[in-house]
């Protein structure tokens, strides 16, 4: 459903209700919306006007409420399932970003819109052979315009409706069915929905949990296979991490995706983890280190959180839907009668599956050699996937009862590396500081050298906590943990199919990083989003960033 003019959500709660109500319901409302300027939380609250039901959708909504800019903001609803797009900003510009066409369209005519016609043009983009239409037009005038716009760009008018305040006519009906044959102009977009089926997702961490629970929240059988015997055993495994938006001076698309991504994150949170326990929205302040921001002031970020990643893909992997396979290396894959089989290095198959995403980090590029080395023909493809290598990283951490006295914030801190002074644990309480970095090319470092530098991170950041705690990182008295993250050449990413055809079978999400907190549910709610032909959670432009084939 596509609306383009919000305001205080009525529409919207009233359309979700009417889901909820209806036993024949889809699996899945997708409801976007438009809105110049986005409405108060208050004002939120006022749109579900005096309906009890209605007012408890407001206030599920109006707690995510936060951060709403000019751009696109993505809200899952009803375990996921109720999906709402906002997107703020000029109404011709929203238009043009989107990547769906829409069911039925809630259209508002202003009284002048020098656009009009470009906008109508832009929203005949967004729809599909008999979608339907009603117009709103506070004038007579205004709606014997759009009447006459829409004709023009293949939309079929009904006979007006007539208003009770007015014998004006105040909204029309329509469809649209053009008399000529519809190309599809979108970039990246596929041409129809893949019917849900099978699946294999390789790796089971943040990227491949992730995906595996977008794609069975809309009906596919997700088969989840890793190496290790349980999931989250790589980068994945990190004890805490922080959700918090990327700053830069320019707005550059890493912070503007990392908001979009952090505001997903904390939803899946709030959903699937235990408060106190798994993750806290504590807040994050950032300090301002290296004079990356607009100014050189510190920056607190209230929608900001710390989090235990193994807790959330333990999560995302207990839904209906998806059956995990540990201690199956996946050496190579072989494409037959359609579907795609995976070996491992004896060649028995381990699984087959209709489709297969690659989110093993840098397993997958030993994956796609092989691939190219058994089908040349790919090569082209493959060659726009952008370079991927590992980077190391060491946690130096330790309990409180081990610290005397040192004096901890009260809630974490980055900006140079950062610390995250309480999480529990099992025994008490624990405070983390890291990460160091490392590319995985050089040799090893020794864990006391890479203590050292979580430490000098530490002097910026939090220059008396760390005098007071420089003897224990001296002394080598921490505990450590280690794994490898894996990151792309130019730090996002890589999200889309690994071929150029009408119906991809390979995909990939891999790239994210030390951001995995920040990027996985955003990747994935992508990917899925394209797999159904549904809307995007951000701009096409933003979302362009991220293509697997790149280059």
């Amino acid at each position: 459903m596509l609306d383009t003019r919000f305001e205080q959500g009525k529409r919207f709660f009233e359309s979700w209700q009417a889901w909820r109500t209806d036993p024949q319901r889809s699996r899945l409302l997708h409801y976007v919306a438009l809105t110049q300027a986005s409405p108060t939380g208050p004002e939120l609250s006022g749109g579900a006007g005096k309906d009890p039901a209605l007012i408890l959708l407001a206030q599920v909504l109006a707690s995510q409420w936060f951060g709403l800019q000019p751009g696109f903001h993505r809200f899952l609803l009803d375990q996921g399932q109720v999906v709402l797009t906002l997107c703020v900003g000029d109404t011709l510009g929203l238009l043009r970003q989107q990547q769906f066409e829409a069911d039925t369209v809630a259209l508002h005519v202003p009284e002048a819109d020098a656009d009009a016609l470009w906008t109508i043009k832009a929203l005949a983009r967004c729809c599909r052979r008999g979608t339907g239409l009603v117009v709103r037009a506070p004038t007579a005038d205004a709606l014997s315009t759009a009447g006459r716009h829409l004709s023009q760009c293949g939309f079929d008018i009904k006979t007006p409706a007539v208003s009770s305040a007015s014998p004006a006519p105040a909204t029309l009906e329509a469809s649209f069915n053009p008399h000529w044959a519809l190309k599809n102009t979108r970039q990246n977009a596929m041409a129809t929905a893949f019917p849900p089926g099978t699946c294999a997702v390789i790796g089971a961490g943040l990227a491949g949990a992730s995906v595996a629970a977008a794609l069975a929240r809309r009906g596919w059988q997700v088969t989840v296979l890793d190496r290790a015997e349980a999931p989250a055993a790589g980068a994945s495994g990190l004890p805490v991490g922080l959700v918090v938006p990327h700053v830069s001076a320019d707005d550059c698309a890493l912070s503007r995706l990392s908001r979009s991504g952090v505001r997903l994150m904390l939803q899946q949170a709030r959903s699937l983890l235990v408060a106190g326990q798994d993750w806290a929205p504590t807040g994050v302040l950032e300090r301002d280190i290296g004079n990356k921001h607009i100014t050189t002031q510190d920056i607190w970020h209230p929608q900001a959180a710390w989090l235990k990643p193994a807790q959330l893909v333990r999560a995302w992997l207990s839904q209906p839907g998806i059956t995990f396979m540990g201690k199956a290396e996946v050496a190579q894959l072989r494409q037959r009668d359609g579907a795609w089989e995976l070996l491992d290095a004896h060649g028995q198959v381990l699984c087959c599956a209709g489709r297969v995403v690659l989110a093993n980090a840098c397993g997958a590029a030993t994956l796609l050699q092989r691939l190219e080395l058994d089908k040349p023909q790919r090569a082209p493809d493959l060659a726009r996937l952008p370079a991927i290598h590992g980077m190391r990283g060491l946690l130096s951490w330790a309990m409180h009862d081990d610290t005397g006295k040192a004096v901890f914030p009260p809630h974490p801190v980055n900006g140079s590396g950062s610390m995250v002074p309480r999480v529990p644990m099992e025994g008490g309480t624990a405070w983390f500081m890291g990460s160091s970095y490392q590319p995985d090319s050089q040799p090893e470092r020794p864990d006391q050298d890479n203590h050292l530098r979580n430490w000098q991170h530490l002097q910026p950041l939090l220059p008396e906590l760390a005098q007071q705690l420089q003897q224990r990182f001296e002394s080598g008295a921490l505990h450590s943990w280690k794994n490898t993250r894996c990151i792309t050449t130019d730090r996002l990413p890589a999200v889309g199919p690994l071929e150029t055809s009408d119906a991809p079978g390979l995909w990939i999400c891999a790239g994210l990083g030390s951001r995995g907190l920040s990027f996985s549910v955003l990747c994935a709610d992508l990917l899925a989003a394209r797999w159904g032909a549904e809307p995007w959670p951000v701009e096409a432009s933003l979302a362009k960033a991220l293509n697997a084939l790149r280059h």
